[in-house]
């Protein structure tokens, strides 16, 4: 507990001194992002001006009314200042109107832009971006970081623009009624500029403060609330201690909420009675010079108002100094995302793979997992320094060919690398040296569109997406029928499963898909695959999941999947994989034996020693397999194949 703590500390102490001046460069990238919206923005400030004008004009008529009610007028010079004060308003009112649709349109769509920018690049990020970043960092800067840039469009532009204005001409107008009054008001202006200054970088701090603990927090919910998370937590976790880490948290981002907020109220609560003093100052000094007979008494109202209209700009041009801080902050913390190199990108001269059955080439291939600098951010790790470790050669000259139709398979202890090899293949990541070849082509010089409806995988634990089976199949192939939904779901041996639900297709299978049991999960997994119909199949631990029963059908289904296609296997069960065309064993990231089933069982070697292991083991338990068999629940019964969906649980392997 304390260690994290310390690690927060050190990570808040580099926020803090990090950026506390505006870069020219950050400004530059600001304006990229406002240009699409420069005739918007353009408009919006007219609009502005407008009313800045028109907050000088009525003080001015309500002086003037002063003046021709103790000047003894004609009634109908009131009645008609009376009408041009109402026109004002009116015309106010409507600008009014017309400059917050304005403000919330610029504003709203500066915030789609950075977002869909973010999350844009964020697909761009290589498969190790994500095993490193915590998921609520990341979409805290998608959600509070956006808003907070968007804030320095919606409203600190308006406010700018509009108070400079009315500055402006407040202080004109003053003068030319009466200069000494509006010089008496201008000696309190420092008390307003240098606290400005100061409390701007403080706010600023705060900022940065405020919106890492908001990450912290929001990291922790996003992982105790998955149903992975809550299923560890309850297995493992004491709810006391979670209760006080999450508390520690959310006591962190109060505190620094209390503290922004006093110190922006007590800097506007100062400023406020500044100006009731200097109000104060005018109606002494104004009022005398009325009775001296050098003023008369409607400039002292009008002198009056617009002291009011001097200082309020002057206020809001203030905090507009700390909300343009705080905006600067959480634009910079959304260029830090999009600062991010993609290490994996397309060729301009990439094309689509040749049609028919390709081959698999690994040409001496070796690879090294990135480095953490080079695909992370430490604020998205939620740790002061990012970790040094990484760019040690996980494979080394890994050369073989599967050839078209051909399936490699893969076996060799965890950790080995096999499934190293098998994201090559996908470009998940790059090769550091030598080359993966499909159909002869470099996948470097391959577009992502060919790759994806190239190469399909089952991984071990297959994803789904909270969302209904016909989505999460969907995701295969754009436009699929009700018929080829179905046809995969029979391939796959799920078919009776989903027909006995009642919502069908339509059923939500939950986060991660836990309402699903492990092997309808990863059945579901490889009906998806059949949709797809890759050229290249490759299967990670694809049935892993399965019991024997289970299994044997969706090996049938997969070898149904694999005929005519290239395919790489990795399996643990060497039962699977005898009748690959050629197995490679993976130790320490070499290939250490190759060969057949046959062939490498008669070398006594490496593969020979884990059919041993295997086979010794298979043993001690096939007593125990048939006995599940027998009393398990017979393919096709229905509602008993779908008990875990029907209960909500989080099902059985």
């Amino acid at each position: 507990m304390q260690s994290a703590h310390m690690a927060m500390w050190r990570t808040m102490k580099g926020q803090e001194n990090k950026g506390r001046k505006i870069s020219g460069e950050t400004v530059r990238r600001i304006i990229t992002f406002a240009r699409p919206h420069r005739h918007a923005i353009l408009a919006f400030v007219l609009v502005s001006v407008a009313l800045a004008v028109l907050g000088v004009v009525t003080p001015v008529l309500a002086g003037r009314v002063v003046n021709a009610i103790t000047g003894g007028h004609d009634v109908s010079v009131v009645v008609w200042l009376a009408v041009a004060i109402a026109a004002v308003a009116i015309t106010d009112a409507g600008l009014s109107l017309l400059n917050r649709w304005q403000s919330s349109r610029i504003g709203e769509g500066l915030i789609y832009d950075l977002r869909t920018a973010v999350y844009d690049h964020v697909q761009t990020m290589p498969l190790a971006f994500f095993t490193r970043t915590r998921t609520g960092a990341l979409v805290s800067r998608l959600n509070t970081d956006v808003i907070g840039a968007q804030r320095a469009f919606a409203g600190t532009l308006s406010g700018v623009v509009s108070n400079v204005v009315s500055l402006v001409l407040t202080v004109g107008v003053m003068v030319t009624i009466s200069w000494q009054v509006t010089a008496l008001s201008l000696l309190l202006l420092p008390i307003f500029l240098i606290p400005a200054r100061a409390m701007g970088g403080r706010l600023a701090a705060l900022q940065r403060r405020s919106a890492q603990y908001n990450a912290q927090m929001s990291t922790r919910m996003t992982e105790r609330f998955s149903a992975g998370g809550a299923t560890l937590v309850k297995l493992y976790s004491d709810p006391a201690q979670e209760s006080r880490e999450f508390a520690a948290r959310a006591n962190d981002v109060r505190g620094i909420g209390i503290r922004a907020t006093m110190l922006q109220t007590t800097f506007v609560t100062a400023l406020t009675l500044v100006s009731a003093l200097a109000l104060a100052l005018v109606y002494g000094v104004g009022g005398a010079q009325a009775l001296l007979g050098h003023l008369d008494a409607g400039s002292v109202v009008a002198l009056g108002m617009l002291l009011t209209r001097l200082y309020t700009p002057l206020t809001m041009l203030a905090n507009a100094h700390m909300d343009i801080m705080s905006a600067v902050v959480s634009f910079e913390r959304v260029f830090e995302v999009l600062d991010i190199k993609p290490l994996i990108t397309e060729s301009p001269e990439a094309r689509a793979l040749p049609e028919g059955p390709v081959a698999v080439e690994f040409d001496h291939v070796r690879f090294s997992y990135p480095s953490a600098d080079k695909v992370s951010l430490a604020s998205l790790e939620d740790v002061a320094v990012l970790d040094s470790r990484g760019g040690e050669e996980v494979l080394h000259d890994i050369d073989f060919r599967a050839g078209p139709g051909h399936t490699v398979a893969l076996v060799g202890s965890s950790g080995a690398g096999k499934s190293t090899i098998a994201q090559l293949v996908a470009r998940l990541y790059d090769v550091d040296s030598g080359a993966v070849r499909l159909g002869g082509q470099d996948v470097r010089d391959t577009t992502f569109e060919s790759l994806r409806r190239s190469v399909g995988m089952v991984m071990q634990d297959g994803h789904l997406f909270h969302d209904t089976i016909r989505a999460n199949l969907g995701v295969a192939r754009e436009g699929v029928t009700d018929a080829e939904l179905w046809n995969a779901l029979e391939r796959a041996r799920l078919r009776h499963v989903i027909e006995s639900l009642p919502d069908g297709l339509d059923t939500v299978v939950g986060e991660r898909g836990y309402r699903l049991s492990g092997g309808e999960r990863q059945r579901l997994t490889i009906a998806r695959l059949l949709l797809a119909q890759p050229r290249v199949v490759i299967l990670d631990e694809a049935t892993s999941a399965l019991d024997s029963t289970n299994e044997a059908y969706v090996q049938a289904a997969l070898d149904e999947a694999m005929s005519g296609r290239t395919a790489v296997v990795i399996a643990h069960r060497l039962s699977t994989i005898r009748q690959a065309d050629q197995i490679l064993v993976i130790e320490a990231g070499r290939i250490v034996e190759r060969g057949s089933h046959e062939e490498l069982l008669a070398r006594a070697g490496r593969y020979a020693e884990l059919h041993a292991t295997q086979f010794a083991a298979g043993r001690k338990d096939d007593a125990a397999a048939r006995l599940d068999d027998a009393t398990r629940p017979k393919e096709g019964a229905g509602p008993a194949s779908s008990a875990s969906l029907e209960r909500g649980g989080t099902g059985r392997g």
